[in-house]
């Protein structure tokens, strides 16, 4: 019996004798007595299972919020400390400050950053507007890097409609923190016998952490000395500049963010008498303006005021550079300036050889200029972009990372974007390997698990300053043409077989990123039929654009489908991802990789019969997308509202789409650089007749030809330099973009529009010039 009881309590699991002492007195527990019965039992069972398939399944859609924030689980190319001043000396100090007309900083989160500010007194504006951030609307004549190296050194020009300010800096190595650096401001009158006075104002500013101390003799700003994480202790130093006339002045005080240093210096002012008679109110600093409820100064002005011409020099010395030879001023400066002037040269020649070519004297002046301001714009970056999933109700922070790279434009676009920096690294990569390497390699450490990479970098809160509310945001279903590849084609090559060690572990970890970022266009872009492509992004509900835009595409408001829909294919896209799948192939075959899948894909993409029969359009004798279109649709105003009072105005409304003609499935024959992509990235057969077709449409002035290159869009077009809002100007609708240009292999000069400077891809004369392709 005594057996039989022990069974049945073995059997029935945990019987009371086997409880804690509080579990078994407890008469609500399921198990007291008179407490376990059948319906319970099941009910218990039941609130359990539901209780984990509830915890299991918020667990699940937390999973996938956090997707898109989750880094690919992938060694990275460039390592957390590869730009410290240990690590690379060389490029710690740099123009880094993208947005600003000169400013320096170190490639590093959190570096005290450095710039010039100046404004013209004795105008008729109240108070004169202060430069700083490149900005259109200063209306400079034109500014530009006319020598740059991308590493030690550069001279920059920026042209006022009375003066010139040239902007000089030279870096020297030593100690354990990056070195020194001076930096030299000149201005100069462009007409000797007019007066003209200008503020010139150099500072230090710090970006959440460190500590500066301004020198101060007789209550004139000598120097500043400070200490940061980044570069331990440094002396800011001010020699006394060279004018015939000037008054100086200082600001010391607080900034709460680097994307208020100028409001903080415009706030920082005061008039007073610029002559004895106290005729000639100028604006000048007020001296020390700290805010009692701040942790202390944090930002350091020094202003000089002369009648031009006027030179100053700012000294930069690191604390640790303790064997130093002498200081990088005055004439020890000017030598070396001239000694990285003359490599500059030498290695430009030998790069380009542009005076085997005959070019004459100015034209090889323009093009140092160009390759000069691609590299004087590159930028360091550090911050999270703002992203978002389907499965994200509301927009989330990427993870916090920095990122090295150029910028299309100063003034207007001076942050990283996907597609323009595949076009930049097609020059950087002939002038400079290593940092190719190293920007491309930055990029494709921002792959999140997905295989996606934000389009749009805004890093930083002088980057987040620039943009739009609503182009903040950044969706992973969206893309950018992977043109990376194009400059890892010889990159690649260069690399597979070396001895060098860190180009080996640069491949190692390079591949798994381009495998995981080539699978994830091959997912997100693919069409609703086999082998079609489809641009994510567009917004069938764009009431107000005469076309909706693609800017997924980086071609925005080229004529697309005029309804999009799911059915869409694109041509352009489709010849992107067979150049990847090319590529792709030679660099797992080069690296003893499973290749045959990727060269499978690229022989099916490049597969000529297939291709016209998905994208070539009788009609219009030519390679087009396809989707729900018609070309008659216009803009017009809305008809007032229907309930106005007697008297009450109309409100104000932006013209909207309106559609003349019902859309159909059928080819988009808009010809220009859509139609041009395979023959632009060597799709289509040479012996293919539509090759024929399109060189000899080329041709023609009437469609793309110009004396300065191909247009964007045919003049014949309907859509050709129309509006495609209101108030929004043709952008990929007739200009003539030098990228698509290039991968044509031939453009000649022409007048810009648009951004100005556009220091990007148009650099990209450079090789045209030098016939490097």
């Amino acid at each position: 019996m005594g057996r039989d009881q022990g069974g049945l309590r073995r059997r029935a699991g945990r019987g009371k004798e086997s409880l804690p002492h509080h579990e078994a007195d407890d008469p609500n527990w399921p198990y007291a007595k008179g407490k376990l019965d059948p319906l319970g039992k099941f009910v218990g069972i039941a609130v359990l299972f539901i209780t984990t398939s509830l915890i299991a399944y918020f667990r699940y859609q937390q999973h996938l919020r956090d997707i898109v924030i989750t880094p690919l689980d992938s060694p990275k190319i460039i390592a957390e400390n590869a730009t410290t001043a240990a690590v690379s000396p060389d490029r710690f100090w740099g123009t880094y400050r993208s947005n600003t007309y000169f400013g320096l900083k170190t490639r590093t989160p959190k570096s005290p950053v450095f710039g010039l500010m100046w404004l013209t007194q004795f105008t008729n504006q109240m108070p004169p507007p202060v430069r700083h951030w490149c900005n259109q609307g200063d209306h400079l004549l034109g500014y530009s890097w006319l020598m740059h190296d991308g590493k030690t050194f550069g001279v920059q020009e920026l042209e006022e409609p009375t003066y010139t300010v040239k902007t000089e800096f030279v870096k020297r190595k030593g100690g354990d923190h990056g070195g020194d650096w001076t930096a030299r401001i000149t201005m100069t009158p462009k007409d000797p016998m007019q007066v003209v006075v200008v503020s010139s104002m150099f500072y230090v500013a710090l970006d959440g952490q460190g500590s500066v101390q301004p020198s101060l003799t007789r209550n004139v700003l000598t120097g500043v000395t400070g200490h940061s994480e980044e570069l331990g202790d440094f002396t800011l130093r001010f020699p006394k500049a060279e004018t015939n006339d000037q008054k100086v002045a200082h600001l010391i005080t607080y900034a709460s963010s680097l994307a208020l240093l100028t409001d903080t210096v415009k706030a920082g002012m005061k008039v007073e008498a610029w002559d004895r008679a106290r005729t000639l109110p100028y604006f000048t600093l007020v001296g020390r303006m700290v805010p009692k409820d701040s942790p202390g100064p944090n930002f350091v002005v020094k202003e000089v005021t002369a009648t031009l011409p006027l030179e100053m020099e700012v000294v930069f010395e690191s604390g640790s550079f303790r064997d130093r030879p002498n200081a990088l001023e005055g004439d020890v400066f000017t030598a070396a300036l001239n000694a990285e002037i003359t490599k500059f040269n030498t290695k430009f020649s030998e790069v380009f050889q542009l005076e085997k070519k005959q070019f004459k004297a100015r034209e090889i002046k323009v093009a140092k200029a160009a390759i000069s301001n691609m590299l004087g714009s590159v930028g360091y970056f550090y911050g999270s972009s703002l992203v978002q999933s389907e499965y994200n109700k509301e927009p989330v922070y990427y993870w916090n990372a920095s990122l090295f790279t150029g910028v299309p434009s100063r003034p207007f676009f001076p942050r990283g974007f996907l597609w323009d920096e595949g076009f930049h690294n097609l020059l950087i990569s002939r002038w400079d390997e290593e940092l190719s390497r190293e920007i491309i390699g930055h990029w494709l450490d921002l792959m999140n698990t997905e295989g996606w990479i934000p389009r749009e970098q805004i890093l930083g809160p002088e980057a987040r300053a620039y943009v739009p509310a609503q182009f903040v945001v950044q969706r992973n279903k969206n893309a950018n043409p992977p043109t990376f590849f194009l400059p890892l084609q010889r990159l690649i090559h260069g690399m597979v077989g070396s001895k060098k060690p860190d180009e080996q572990r640069y491949l190692e970890a390079l591949y798994p990123r381009l495998k995981a970022w080539y699978a994830w266009y091959n997912v997100s872009q693919v069409g609703s039929m086999a082998s079609t492509y489809r641009w994510r992004g567009r917004d069938s509900k764009a009431v107000k654009q005469l076309n909706p835009q693609t800017l997924t595409s980086g071609l925005d408001d080229y004529p697309r489908a005029s309804h999009p829909t799911d059915e869409e294919r694109h041509v352009d896209l489709r010849c992107w991802i067979a150049l990847a799948s090319g590529v792709m192939a030679e660099i797992a075959k080069a690296l003893n990789k499973d290749w045959e899948e990727y060269a499978a894909t690229h022989k099916l993409l490049t597969d000529n019969a297939l291709l016209d029969h998905l994208h070539w359009s009788e009609k219009g004798q030519q390679y087009s997308d396809y989707g729900l279109h018609t070309d008659k649709v216009k803009l017009e105003k809305p008809p007032p509202p229907p309930n106005l009072q007697p008297g009450q105005r109309p409100p104000q409304m932006d013209k909207i789409r309106v559609t003349v003609s019902d859309p159909k499935n059928q080819f988009v024959n808009a010809f220009g650089y859509v139609s041009l992509f395979p023959f632009l990235l060597k799709i289509i057969n040479p012996d293919s007749p539509k090759l024929y077709r399109i060189l000899t449409d080329l041709r023609d002035p009437g469609l793309l030809w110009t004396d300065y290159g191909l247009r964007s869009l045919a003049r014949s077009n309907r859509m050709y330099n129309r509006y495609n809002t209101e108030h929004d100007a043709p952008y990929w609708r007739g200009a003539i973009w030098i990228n698509i240009n290039y991968l044509a292999l031939g453009d000649k000069t022409g007048e810009g529009k648009g951004s100005h400077p556009f220091t990007g891809w148009s650099a990209l004369l450079v090789l045209i010039m030098g016939e490097v392709y």
